[in-house]
């Protein structure tokens, strides 16, 4: 009895082949890697850049050596190691464009002036020797490439062409030599081992490139510091707005709804009793009272006012002072969110400073933002004399400031003015 033939599959799906030899292919789509045209033009277009850097590192570290025993021979080396940076550019470009690596460059050399600067922070660039040792390495890794990408689907093709050509004109009845049968499935295997070497020739030339195109162990050990730093200070300012909604519409709401429920006791209790509307009287005085405090908490945590932007907070601080407070901000570029929490209430508390302790009649604050850097100044003309460390929590403010790689400056000479410059990243 014959068997129906089910129903056709839907267009785009893949039918796997039946019995072993479905499987077979299968086990061998999952070993062998489906190259991408970046890995192979990676392979091809990777030779002659390698070949360029290999004579820049070869002919600069030659000519180099040759004239070390001269005052030119160092320039020469200093030159060498600058080109080997810019080298190394164009090789993070090509890693980038054609397999989707990214590599972060390395920190920016050392600026010295004058000529023997120049000389001596080429010299000392581990960085670019680096590119150097990148450039020597390279070429091999490009040889072993080329060959992968030409010469073994050549070799192959060759082998299975040739076998096919002698098994073709063999006379009729001879039976071929085994090297001639050997030949053809040689020639496919030669062909499957084609994309597991242009893959793993690939791999190691990604391997080789982040440690020497890369930044160093210090310097990705920093970034990845300040990455983490730049986290905490962000989750820090979550949980503080997340614990201020809290309070704001759990606590505070509770609290005013007792402070309603007192109004009605109060309205219901006879006018006669005055012991029970004395109680009833303190305790709304005590609710009224922990309502404004917890206000003020919440204003504390997370000023209204820096929901509309540092400009905005700073020019709300400087109309609720006791003090005339001019306010001038330039800030084309917003800060980050964390960044803009710390420099409100260091202003604050300068602010809170120059009321208690200077005596002073006026103030000004100025805050601009620029090529990633924010600078506010406070500046008062008040007796003068402020120092950090003397007791007004100036030396605080520089501590917090420093955790995000900021700085206070005061200047406060005795008889005034007092000007407090406060530096900080516009982004950690």
């Amino acid at each position: 009895m014959t068997r129906p033939p089910g129903p056709p599959a839907p267009a785009g799906t893949s039918v796997p082949a039946g019995g072993p030899g479905g499987s077979r292919n299968r086990s061998a789509a999952r070993w062998l890697p489906r190259l991408r045209a970046g890995e192979i033009g990676f392979a091809l277009l990777g030779f002659p850049v390698a070949l360029a850097g290999l004579a820049l590192a070869v002919l600069g570290a030659y000519a180099g050596g040759l004239l070390a025993l001269t005052v030119v021979g160092l320039p020469v080396l200093a030159a060498e190691v600058r080109a080997a940076r810019f080298a190394g550019r164009w090789h993070r470009g090509l890693l980038r464009a054609l397999l989707g690596v990214r590599i972060e460059p390395p920190a920016p050399m050392a600026a010295s002036p004058g000529v023997l600067g120049w000389v001596g922070a080429g010299l000392a660039d581990t960085a670019g020797w680096r590119g150097v040792a990148y450039l020597l390495v390279r070429f091999p890794l490009a040889v072993l490439g080329l060959l992968s990408a030409l010469a073994l689907p050549a070799l192959g093709g060759l082998m299975i062409g040739m076998s096919g050509w002698l098994l073709a004109t063999r006379p009729d009845g001879r039976a071929p030599d085994w090297l001639t049968a050997l030949a053809i499935p040689a020639g496919l295997l030669v062909l499957l081992a084609t994309p597991l070497a242009v893959r793993g020739t690939t791999r190691l030339n990604v391997w080789a490139a982040r440690p020497l195109l890369g930044p160093g162990r210090a310097q990705q050990e920093l970034t990845d510091l300040r990455q983490a730093r730049s986290n905490m200070v962000a989750e820090h300012t979550r949980s503080l707005r997340q614990i201020e909604q809290d309070l704001h519409d759990g606590t505070q709401a509770q609290l005013v709804a007792i402070a309603i429920t007192l109004a009605l006791v109060a309205d219901s209790v006879s006018p006669q009793d005055e012991r029970a509307q004395k109680l009833i009287g303190r305790a709304r005085e005590q609710t009224d009272h922990t309502i404004a405090e917890l206000r003020r908490l919440i204003h504390g945590i997370d000023p209204t006012a820096l929901q509309d932007g540092l400009p905005a907070a700073l020019r709300a601080l400087g109309e609720d002072a006791t003090l005339p407070v001019e306010v001038s901000v330039r800030m084309p570029e917003r800060a980050q969110a964390g960044i803009e929490r710390i420099a409100y209430f260091c202003v604050v508390e300068l602010l809170t400073n120059v009321v208690k302790h200077s005596g002073a009649d006026r103030v000004r604050i100025e805050a601009s933002a620029a090529d990633g850097r924010l600078l506010i100044t406070v500046t008062d003309d008040g007796r003068g004399g402020a120092r950090v460390g003397a007791g007004t929590g100036l030396a605080g403010l520089r501590e917090r400031l420093a955790g995000v790689d900021g700085t206070l400056d005061v200047d406060s000479p005795p008889g005034g003015p007092t000007r407090a410059r406060i530096t900080l990243p516009t982004s950690i």
